[in-house]
């Protein structure tokens, strides 16, 4: 007899996080007058339109930015929410399939560098415990790495989940019958579908395959303050060198 949980698998869904709490990533790069604006965060999509009008008011002034970041800083994140909302009401399918996650990170002082594999049938999962988790067992002790793990991880789970989308509306137009709605074809960035019964019970979300720890486990480095201004001044060179590259080819 089949649980509940394994006979919807193969079941269409309707679009949303595979995640407990529907939380979807924000990226902002925003640059007005010389001076940039970079952040990273999670957003409730069903919070009220004025609180991205007051989160970018308190960004700009405690951040002391010029008055003109205000409308782009809006703009930005209600772009990505209205791409969010988009898809709502959108089937997707995600039938017995587990993706890789991948992180390679630095914040500050801290390089981190993992790999492993989470259930996008679960959707009791949660990247941010996941994060508290891995920082925990690390020892990892600057209050920024932890946010940005779970950033990483629901930014790959955000991509997945339109890519699974777009295989749902694929299959409506190309495929009729039965077996529509269990093909799914793996994305790039999903890789090859697995076994979930091998590998997962119904409370766990994420696996180390056991052939793999040795290859696939946590690596921390902690960078001198020399390796950051270093690391600092090679991604403002490329910065330069990408700017450069653009106004030549207009």
């Amino acid at each position: 007899m089949k649980s509940p949980a394994s006979a919807s698998w193969k079941a269409p869904l309707k679009f949303r996080m595979p995640t407990a709490e529907n939380l979807i990533p924000i990226r902002l790069d925003i640059e007005v007058d010389g001076q940039s604006y970079k952040d990273a965060f999670t957003w409730n999509p069903y919070d009220p339109d004025s609180e991205v009008v007051m989160f970018a008011k308190r960004t700009v002034k405690d951040l002391k930015l010029s008055p003109g970041f205000l409308p782009q800083i809006v703009q930005s994140i209600q772009s990505q929410l209205a791409t969010f909302r988009s898809y709502e009401g959108q089937d997707m399918y995600v039938g017995d399939k587990i993706i890789p996650i991948k992180l390679d990170l630095q914040v500050n002082h801290t390089v981190i560098r993992d790999r492993f594999l989470w259930d996008l049938n679960n959707f009791d999962s949660d990247p941010e415990e996941f994060a508290r988790t891995l920082c925990k067992d690390l020892g990892i002790e600057d209050p920024e790495v932890e946010p940005a793990i779970a950033f990483a991880i629901r930014e790959q789970l955000y991509e997945i989940a339109i890519q699974n989308v777009t295989t749902a509306r694929e299959n409506r137009i190309s495929k009729k019958g039965r077996r529509a709605a269990e093909h799914f074809t793996p994305s790039k960035a999903s890789g090859a579908a697995l076994d979930l019964m091998k590998l997962f019970s119904f409370g766990s979300s994420v696996v180390r395959k056991r052939k793999e720890w040795d290859y696939y486990k946590p690596v921390l480095d902690l960078l001198s303050n020399e390796d950051v201004h270093a690391l600092e001044a090679k991604e403002e060179r490329s910065g330069w060198e990408g700017k450069l590259v653009l106004r030549e080819s207009i």
